[in-house]
């Protein structure tokens, strides 16, 4: 495909596993935190939001020195951790955790219109039928809003495997461990003649973008057809 070299291909990869990884992996609590701010209100509730959104406004590399602070073998998470073998600085689950926080507030935006957008009268006469809470959001709610989950999975999956700032300060980019597509383009980029491997990487990345949106697209469809 395109040509590529094993690092090209191993940053693929790992790029792909590392966008999967973070989405599957925040997409519940992303879903859970929409559903808290669209339909409660409680004290905290603007605080709550501002620290959702806080990765979109901060520059990725601050975010990316705040993990390396927190969850760095020396970090008072990170320590804790390491003790337990578990180490996220420049290893490829790192690079996951960067990208799901980085992907979150996105997911967490576009679940939550949907939640917003949903009639709550169907709910309102399940529970007044008897329904238990979980069972109103697990057949009523979230059915309701599947299409803004499926998109903001999507722009989850397509953030997690755009970056680059705060991925290269916490985890570095290290080939064939921590090496994303978006760093080894900057890495190709930096030696003469690699323009010619940066623009595969960039071809590749155009490719699984739009695939993942033809996805999502043939998901929603489906989701909408059973609906009629």
């Amino acid at each position: 495909m395109l040509g590529l070299g094993p690092q090209e291909w191993g940053a693929v990869a790992l790029s792909l596993r590392v966008s999967i990884v973070a989405t599957l992996a925040i997409l519940p609590l992303a879903i859970w935190v929409a559903h808290l701010l669209a339909r409660r209100d409680f004290a905290g509730k603007g605080v709550l939001n501002a620290l959702v959104l806080l990765p979109l406004v901060l520059p990725p590399v601050v975010t990316g020195y705040l993990l390396l602070l927190t969850f760095g073998t020396q970090g008072a998470v990170g320590g804790f951790l390491s003790n337990l073998g578990i180490v996220f600085a420049f290893r490829w689950t790192g690079a996951a955790l960067a990208a799901a926080i980085m992907a979150f507030p996105l997911m967490v935006r576009a679940i939550r219109l949907g939640f917003e957008a949903s009639d709550r009268r169907l709910e309102e006469a399940a529970t007044t039928l008897g329904a238990s809470p979980w069972r109103v959001f697990r057949t009523i709610t979230l059915p309701a809003a599947l299409p803004s989950v499926i998109a903001g999975a999507v722009l989850g999956f397509a953030k997690a495997m755009g970056e680059f700032g705060a991925t290269i300060t916490f985890v570095a980019a290290i080939p064939g461990q921590t090496q994303t597509i978006p760093s080894a383009i900057y890495a190709f980029l930096q030696v003469p003649g690699g323009e010619s491997q940066a623009g595969r990487l960039v071809l590749v990345s155009l490719v699984i973008a739009l695939g993942a949106v033809a996805v999502s697209e043939w998901i929603a469809r489906k989701v909408a057809g059973r609906r009629l």
